[in-house]
């Protein structure tokens, strides 16, 4: 699974420099972080209407859009799915209470 990250994080770069009218990714990039924070937030709130409808089908379509918009959101701001792995590996173990408690000793 790692390796699909990479590729289509290798891919969200590539289109950095490909033609607005050619690339939907482009395109997002070319309108600037808000149009793509919009998106973001348009693909959550459809995946939790999908996830209140409980068909399973639309919910596995709605977060493929919601994981891959928030790649193209990192990709912009420079920064790779890796470090969010990464975040989550630190994470792991650690119950959400404890997590939690960490964030708030650290002012997050």
């Amino acid at each position: 699974m790692n390796d699909l990250l990479q590729q289509l994080a290798q891919m969200l770069e590539q289109r950095k420099s490909a033609d607005p009218q050619k690339s939907y990714v482009a395109s997002l990039y070319a309108k600037g972080l808000d149009a793509i924070l919009k998106k973001v937030g348009e693909e959550a709130t459809e995946t939790v209407i999908a996830a209140k409808n409980g068909n399973a089908d639309q919910i596995i379509y709605e977060t493929a859009d919601l994981w891959f918009h928030t790649l193209v959101l990192l990709a912009h701001q420079g920064l790779e799915p890796e470090s969010v792995l990464k975040e989550l590996e630190r994470r792991f173990g650690l119950s959400g209470l404890e997590e939690k408690a960490q964030r708030a000793n650290n002012g997050d």
